[in-house]
């Protein structure tokens, strides 16, 4: 039997301008893009789990990353299906999968079926909507990372 989705946590523009950087809002509550190569995740090799910036969802394991060579952190999976929710993205003259946090609705990234083995995935992501946690860290709270990013501007 496979786990129930997250309860959903809704909150209103001035919140989230509040609890989240410049960059964080654009990316994640207006579905915007970071320039490739300039995220603090893209090139990390540091074990871990990622969270959403956003609301502290666990949602991507360091062990599914690799170097996909866009600029962008890659998984070939979520920590479990239900982190995540996809929706069809025609935006840009493009058909894309677009990927969000399951709990938050927070805009992640984008998947691709052009990814390694064992599921053939590429989870694109955004930096500035992850959060890495070290291996053994409680479980992540409401926005665990946009407090620091924030007191890094």
């Amino acid at each position: 039997m496979s786990e129930s989705k997250p309860d959903k946590i809704k909150k209103g523009e001035s919140e989230w301008l509040a609890q989240l950087t410049p960059e964080q809002f654009h990316v994640t509550r207006q579905a915007g893009t970071e320039r490739a190569f300039t995220g603090r995740y893209w090139n990390s090799k540091t074990p871990g789990t990622y969270v959403c910036v956003c609301c502290g969802e666990p949602l991507f394991s360091s062990d599914a990353k690799f170097d996909s060579g866009t600029g962008w952190p890659s998984f070939w999976e979520p920590l479990a299906p239900e982190a995540v929710d996809e929706h069809a993205d025609r935006a840009l003259w493009m058909k894309r999968t677009e990927v969000v946090c399951a709990r938050c609705d927070a805009h992640l990234g984008h998947v691709f079926p052009d990814g390694p083995e064992p599921t053939g995935l590429r989870y694109c992501m955004n930096s500035a909507a992850l959060d890495l946690q070290p291996p053994n860290a409680a479980e992540g709270g409401e926005g665990a990372g946009a407090s620091e990013a924030k007191a890094e501007e």
